[in-house]
């Protein structure tokens, strides 16, 4: 049985190795920026849900790269928690039926759907890094992107694209306050 101290340190391991997940928080603000380029286009709305679709696709390559230039782990061997963060990610796989629903019979709304499906899915990471930035700007960027699919007209949702990169740079900058805040602990401790 682990103790809540094991639990918090494990925890805590998570959050100083992977550095809060900075690297995906910065690779989907890069691609967020892209997204709110592509529905500035003049495609139909369903073709831009597409182009949104593929550039989604270079998520994890370009995660990649940034976690070698940040020097973030991916993996820790001997946490046994660490497996739990790829499986919180493949959780928002299963809301992509009802993105495909949105995509095939009302695309215009597809950013707005897709925005707060990203944003819903970064709820568990609050628990997972031992952070509060992901609870709260999960439900900034969800309800926020709702609100602005009410106030905005479909010609106008690029800007929930934009809304999306903005609140993920703001997560990717209060993680690594919270990192570097977590690393200058362990120092002083030393």
């Amino acid at each position: 049985m682990v103790t809540k101290t094991e639990l918090n340190a494990l925890r805590a391991e998570l959050g100083t190795k992977a550095k809060n997940g900075i690297d995906f928080i910065l690779a989907a603000t890069i691609i967020w920026s892209l997204i709110a380029v592509i529905w500035t286009l003049p495609f139909s709305a369903y073709d831009r849900s597409i182009f949104t679709f593929m550039i989604g696709s270079f998520l994890l390559p370009l995660s990649l790269g940034l976690s070698k230039l940040l020097k973030t782990s991916w993996k820790i061997p001997d946490n046994p928690l660490q497996p739990l963060g790829l499986w919180l990610n493949f959780a928002q796989l299963f809301y992509f039926p009802f993105l495909i629903f949105v995509l095939i019979k009302h695309p215009d709304y597809f950013l707005m759907t897709y925005a707060i499906i990203t944003g819903a899915h970064f709820f568990p990471y609050a628990w997972y890094y031992n952070n509060k930035a992901y609870a709260v700007m999960a439900g900034i960027i969800s309800v926020g992107s709702l609100l602005l699919a009410f106030r905005l007209s479909t010609s106008d949702f690029y800007i929930a694209g934009v809304f999306m990169a903005i609140c993920l740079l703001i997560l990717a900058v209060w993680n690594f306050a919270l990192y570097t805040k977590q690393n200058k602990g362990c120092e002083t401790a030393r």
